[in-house]
């Protein structure tokens, strides 16, 4: 959340997670639905926002029989809900094997705010729902930044433990690189598409490098 980037297509959240509680699909073909409903929502109240969209827009989007909504989804909160969950996951899900192929945890940064720049470029409608969220589901929107951060956090902890970062690293440094990834993305991917994502990726590897002082 590239240009000329086609859709990553999402994976499958645990129905557990996605689903209203005792609504979980039990089939390969509930899934399918659940994810038609969950990208068709993704679609709606990025295109409307939550209070104007709407449960009929929904069923229209995904294709699907009202009563299919109601077979996962209690109410419009509740897919919106499952949505802000739903749209989290797809990022850990994007980035994860750019961390994974990374020679190093400053390239592993790198890697992951690459791949979160391209994904923003595909997925614009994220900034809306998360940004709605904090008034609409306030528990899911900190959920969504705070186990955001944690992962950072903990990426960065073990990195200090095999020396490549600076030993004292924490939760404010997870917290900054949070902010800033998140903001870029919604500069360079939401407002505009006019700098490269390599060469966003790689003034802020640089930055995390070297820091901003003179002479670094």
């Amino acid at each position: 959340m590239a240009s000329g980037q086609g859709n990553v297509p999402a994976p499958p959240v645990p129905a557990t997670d996605a689903a209203s509680a005792g609504k979980e699909p039990r089939t390969a073909r509930g899934r399918r639905t659940l994810r038609a409903i969950l990208d068709a929502a993704a679609a709606e109240f990025g295109e409307k926002g939550f209070h104007e969209g709407s449960i009929s827009g929904i069923t229209r989007r995904a294709g699907v029989a009202l009563g299919s909504f109601y077979t996962y989804f209690d109410s419009k909160d509740a897919v919106f809900r499952a949505l802000v969950r739903d749209m989290s996951e797809q990022v850990r899900e994007h980035v994860a094997p750019a961390l994974k192929d990374a020679p190093g945890q400053i390239a592993a940064e790198q890697a992951a705010l690459l791949a979160f720049i391209k994904f923003a470029r595909t997925h614009k409608e994220i900034y809306r729902i998360i940004d709605e969220a904090e008034f609409v589901d306030p528990e899911s929107f900190r959920m969504h930044y705070a186990t955001t951060a944690e992962r950072i956090a903990r990426r960065l902890q073990a990195a200090a433990a095999r020396g490549e970062v600076r030993s004292d690293v924490g939760e404010v440094h997870a917290w900054a690189i949070m902010g800033m990834n998140v903001f870029l993305g919604l500069r360079y991917s939401v407002w505009q598409e006019d700098v490269s994502p390599e060469a966003i990726a790689e003034t802020v590897a640089a930055m995390l490098a070297h820091g901003i002082a003179p002479g670094t």
